[in-house]
């Protein structure tokens, strides 16, 4: 009897199972294209920062910065590129973190290790690792700060300390001077080493750095032909002059940092004023109340004859 009652319910158990290829379509669920091709710009972007690193040890400089520079270009468009499909995802957020490390952190530390900071031995590749590391620390508090419901909507307009793409480029600007002809010396590689722990400090800090993310949202359409010939320009430049124009963008850029600040704490000010503002009101209205009910149960206590 037990037997017949077990295979009954192995029959039931198997009647309501649904088909492997049912099972099949539930485990491997068709991803769109849209998903995947921001994924596809990160990954290339990898691809240009492994490059970069491979170049390096080939002694072939100029190809190194390119790939770089290609790699922050591409970093660039993949965020807007998935929000422009609407293709973002966990996934593809991980997969940029890890990407950024990569092309930003470990290539150009790489790199500068390679083209001067191995002279200096063990010194040189503590301030290459200690950027690196820097790059890394960045990234995480970038993807821990990204969450928080609490900041209030201005701090777009700003990054906490310099961004990975950012210090990347900035980073490689004694490479940049000499292409442009200046002398390497021991001088020149102990300088390299101040100013690659500098700007790795800067990465990690709470320095506020103009983000740019709410800048060119929205073009005017009396806008659009200048837009398009001012890229095609820069582009053009980048090409023909690379050297001097990432000299003079980096030397821009870090002039710019002080700006970033004064302007970050003017945002501040104004929003303690406002929410001061809003407060004193709230805080104010209620006294007249307090006051007459305070008199009108004090007017009751009182005897008749007093009132």
């Amino acid at each position: 009897m037990a037997g017949w009652v077990q295979k009954g319910y192995i029959v039931c158990m198997a009647m309501h199972q649904p088909p492997l290829e049912d099972q099949r379509r539930r485990r491997f669920r068709r991803i769109p294209v849209r998903t995947l091709a921001p994924n596809l710009v990160t990954l290339l972007a990898l691809c240009a920062g492994l490059t970069g690193i491979r170049m390096a040890f080939e002694n072939r400089y100029g190809l190194a910065l390119a790939a770089i520079v290609f790699a922050a270009i591409l970093d660039g468009l993949d965020g807007r590129l998935a929000r422009f499909l609407k293709g973002t995802s966990r996934f593809g957020a991980e997969l940029d973190s890890l990407a950024d490390f990569v092309n930003f952190g470990v290539a150009p530390a790489l790199i500068v290790y390679f083209w001067g900071l191995h002279d200096l031995k063990s010194a040189g590749w503590i301030a290459a690792m200690v950027f690196a590391i820097c790059a890394g620390l960045r990234l995480a508090r970038f993807n821990v700060m990204s969450v928080d419901p609490d900041r209030p909507a201005w701090t777009a307009n700003f990054f906490v300390g310099v961004p990975a793409p950012a210090g990347a480029i900035i980073v490689l600007l004694p490479i940049y001077a000499a292409f442009l002809g200046l002398p390497r010396s021991q001088f020149v590689t102990w300088a390299m080493l101040v100013y690659t722990l500098v700007i790795a400090g800067l990465m990690v800090s709470r320095l506020p750095v103009f983000s740019g993310k709410r800048v060119g949202t929205r073009v005017p359409p009396e806008m659009v032909g200048p837009a398009v010939i001012l890229v095609v320009l820069c582009v053009a430049l980048l090409i023909a002059y690379p050297w001097i124009l990432l000299t003079a963008g980096t030397l821009v850029y870090l002039v710019s940092l002080p700006f970033g600040w004064v302007s970050y704490r003017g945002y501040e000010r104004r929003s303690r004023d406002s929410k001061a503002e809003t407060a004193s009101p709230s805080n104010a209205t209620p006294a007249p109340r307090a006051a007459s009910i305070i008199h009108s149960a004090g007017t009751e206590d009182r005897p008749s004859r007093l009132n």
